[in-house]
């Protein structure tokens, strides 16, 4: 396969992450980006989005929560649905 050369100009904290993010994928830097201009090339548009991802903290609390429910601990509210609805519709 005959091979051509672009050099672009990037955020240092932008190659570093792509770095990492590749890493975790398990692929090489240069083939994400090729996968991405194929893309391009046959699609003729560029989507730009990300799925959405927790930090820890909010992992840390949904965990809690999970095990909270398991355990059948704090999983009763002192509301019924019903309740609950005409509290926050008063609020």
């Amino acid at each position: 396969m005959n091979t051509a050369v672009i050099n672009i100009k990037t955020d240092p904290k932008l190659k570093k992450a792509l770095k990492e993010v590749a890493r975790e994928l398990g692929l090489p830097v240069g083939t994400i980006i090729n996968a991405y201009l194929r893309e391009l090339v046959r699609e003729r548009r560029v989507v730009f989005s990300a799925p959405p991802s927790l930090n820890q903290r909010t992992k840390r609390l949904l965990e809690g929560i999970d095990r909270d429910i398991r355990n059948k601990k704090n999983a009763d509210g002192p509301f019924s649905p019903e309740e609950a609805t005409g509290y926050l519709d008063r609020i």
